[in-house]
């Protein structure tokens, strides 16, 4: 009787084995399995921004002709114009021209002209270069009508001049005379152009008149737009894509869609 308890009790653990192993079989099947479904799951990739059109910056004082500088800045000391300071020049830069034509007892006439420019790059988390220089344009167009103590703000579109581009004008009253500020913002693609000119006559003398300085700033943002495109005329400007990224500038998806209004028209 004794012998047969032991007897049974070693075929129930041998009988025993077999579920076991079979019940860590079916454990690792599906461990493996869950394993299989991780390494298929491919995470889905960011979607690529376009890169920016314009790379490269002008020397902003150089992006006027002599003759320009003659008509708005007569009698500046410095013809080459002073540079502003900057750490990345492919970026940013400024450029300042004044000019003061003294008359003596009958009083002068003071004029000053600055240029500026930035350029944007495409950030994959913030946008587009032209979507940044678009929200810059508004920025830079709304802090010149916020300008403190400016009398008799007035905002107005310029035709022509870049991807969009507006004129704000002044006058500011300081004790040497009434100035008469003409800001004038472009946006060409990626970049961005601010043209500040100013006159006012001291001393006793007649203050300019502000159409003629609105008209010659805005003549002056248009040359400055003119000599951002020309610092990026190479083979591979304005294309709007990386080589073999098959990426398009927004300027490039505007015009595709034409081209397919248009032959849908035609068709």
């Amino acid at each position: 009787m004794h012998r047969s308890a032991q007897r049974l009790s070693r075929l129930l653990a041998v009988a025993a084995v077999p579920v076991i192993l079979v019940a860590s079989g079916c454990s690792s099947d599906d461990s493996g399995s869950d394993e299989d479904k991780k390494g298929s799951a491919t995470p889905s990739a960011s979607p690529s921004v376009a890169k920016a059109r314009f790379a490269d910056l002008p020397d902003p004082c150089e992006v006027f002709e002599k003759k320009t500088l003659k008509d708005l800045v007569p009698e500046t000391d410095d013809e080459s114009g002073k540079a502003g300071k900057s750490e990345d020049n492919a970026t940013r830069g400024t450029c300042a021209w004044t000019s003061l034509d003294n008359k003596g007892v009958k009083g002068s006439q003071f004029r000053w002209l600055n240029v500026s420019l930035l350029r944007f790059d495409s950030d994959q988390s913030r946008g587009t270069g032209d979507k940044l220089a678009h929200a810059y344009f508004q920025k830079q167009v709304a802090g010149a009508e916020a300008t403190q103590e400016a009398k008799g703000v007035k905002t107005q579109p310029v035709a022509g001049t870049g991807d969009e581009a507006s004129a704000v004008s002044y006058e500011l009253k300081k004790k040497e005379g009434t100035f008469k500020q003409q800001t004038v913002v472009a946006r060409t693609a990626n970049v961005v152009v601010t043209v500040d000119y100013n006159g006012a006559g001291l001393a006793g003398d007649k203050s300019p008149s502000a159409e003629d300085l609105v008209k010659d700033a805005q003549a002056a943002a248009k040359e400055a737009v003119a000599a951002v495109e020309k610092a990026n005329s190479g083979a591979d400007a304005g294309s709007g894509a990386d080589s073999g990224s098959g990426e398009k500038s927004d300027k490039d998806e505007k015009d595709e869609k034409s081209d397919k209004g248009d032959s849908g028209k035609k068709s």
